[in-house]
């Protein structure tokens, strides 16, 4: 039995997909059943609840043979709460359960300088700390930013020709796809053999600069794409417009700050790390 925590998320229902072809026995934790496809509803087990309350998982993880962790950001809650509060419960139950793999999403930065100093990646790194002091055995599954994070401007793109962000236009990083994550997601959790603690980068083909992201968007919409600069208070007062606490709204600014100062960059791209999926099929597929 595979518990699958977040199914209705960008990754998690890619993955509850994936798994269900695969013939996988699936219990998934789930807030809202409605948002789940009737044919997947009908085929697996539904606890309804949240994977933060210690009642519900310590249901959930009562023999389970491995287990999909993702926290659902909430960003009206202090990092901390939103992370490390919500997950000890879990923690807790799979050690008290013996659940024996965790497969988890993560951020790119252990053992880097901006490890202690990257906002919401030290805390999601201070996560998985919490969830490996469990025993069970876990990867987690480091990304760097999402594809979709720009995808999620597709309407001032399509409008006016831009998109916005903090970072350096000609500052290249990595970018995955959350189908790539699944991908790596499902591997993991099908597999019984592998074991001890460690990350495993999930990185797409090629590192790619904002302005080369305007380039492509640009072929793919057919008519011209810019990416505009904005500075940190701009990006931070974006976040607290649209609800987020202090805590979380600066957790963003310092996680972006790092990754434009290199702390995505320090993994090397390898058959292993790498996704399928390139943003220009990315966006073929949006746009």
């Amino acid at each position: 039995m595979i518990v699958i925590t977040a199914p209705t998320s960008q990754i998690g229902s890619k993955l509850v997909g994936t798994l269900l072809d695969a013939g996988a026995s699936l219990r998934l934790i789930v807030r809202d059943a409605g948002k789940l496809p009737e044919g997947v509803r009908d085929r697996v087990e539904l606890l309804k609840g949240s994977h933060g309350d210690p009642a519900i998982v310590d249901r959930a993880f009562d023999g389970a043979d491995a287990l999909f962790w993702l926290v659902p950001p909430d960003v009206t809650k202090t990092q901390e709460q939103a992370y490390l509060d919500f997950t000890r419960p879990a923690a807790e139950a799979i050690r008290r359960h013996a659940v024996p793999r965790v497969v988890a999403i993560t951020a790119l930065g252990r053992g880097t300088p901006w490890q202690d100093r990257a906002g919401l990646v030290t805390t999601s790194l201070r996560m998985d700390d919490l969830l490996m002091a469990s025993g069970a055995a876990y990867r987690g599954l480091a990304m760097p930013s999402f594809m979709e994070n720009t995808a999620r401007q597709a309407g001032v793109i399509r409008e006016k020709g831009l998109f916005f962000g903090p970072i350096r236009p000609d500052r290249k990083l990595p970018l995955t796809a959350t189908r790539d994550m699944a991908t790596a997601a499902a591997r993991l959790l099908t597999d019984l053999d592998w074991t001890g603690q460690s990350d495993l980068p999930v990185l797409g083909p090629q590192d790619l600069s904002f302005d080369d992201q305007a380039v492509i968007l640009s072929e793919v919409i057919g008519r011209p794409v810019r990416y505009q600069q904005i500075s940190f208070d701009q990006f931070r007062k974006q976040f607290l417009d649209r609800g987020a606490s202090e805590s979380f709204a600066q957790g963003y600014v310092d996680m972006y700050r790092a990754k434009d100062e290199g702390i995505d960059n320090v993994v090397r791209r390898s058959p292993v790390t790498s996704g399928q999926r390139s943003f220009r099929t990315f966006c073929e597929a949006i746009f």
